[in-house]
């Protein structure tokens, strides 16, 4: 069974602290707690995982990120937004699409894209999603971590 763990990059990126940093791979990009708790649970319990960018899609641990960018899934008219359409191109590229299980860490504005993305057969967990905001994500997230356990539904 082959399964994979979606997580949000976040608006803390590397240029933030790093303004020359220049082009890193997507796991060193995004440097907020949120962020950094999701990849250390992602690594823990999966072996694959991807960080999905509104504006980049759908990133590879060693996918590499140009720059500083400024795009969320919030902003539904930004021009550099990623459309299911795209996304769509991108799992295909990337071989995304021949999952069983889809875990995504992550709050709800990012279940729609995932959802219309992965169309198929495709399990859909959502661990976070009793969580009445970040903190409670963070703390689970952590738990888990420490544990050595996985999130249940």
């Amino acid at each position: 069974m082959r399964r994979i763990c979606v997580i949000p990059c976040g608006t803390k990126k590397v240029w933030d602290k790093e303004p020359s940093a220049g082009a890193v791979s997507a796991e060193k990009a995004y440097i907020g707690v949120f962020h950094r708790l999701c990849q250390a649970y992602a690594k823990k319990f999966f072996d694959e995982w991807v960080i999905l960018s509104a504006k980049h899609g759908f990133l590879r641990p060693n996918d590499f990120v140009p720059g500083p960018y400024n795009v969320s899934f919030s902003m539904k008219k930004h021009p550099e937004l990623m459309t299911i359409n795209q996304l769509k191109e991108q799992a295909v590229e990337k071989n995304l699409l021949d999952v069983d299980d889809i875990v995504l860490l992550g709050g709800k504005k990012f279940r729609p894209y995932i959802e219309q993305v992965f169309t198929n057969k495709t399990a859909f967990h959502y661990p976070l999603s009793d969580c009445k905001g970040i903190g409670f994500m963070q703390q689970k997230l952590k738990q888990a971590i420490d544990f050595g356990q996985e999130i249940q539904e």
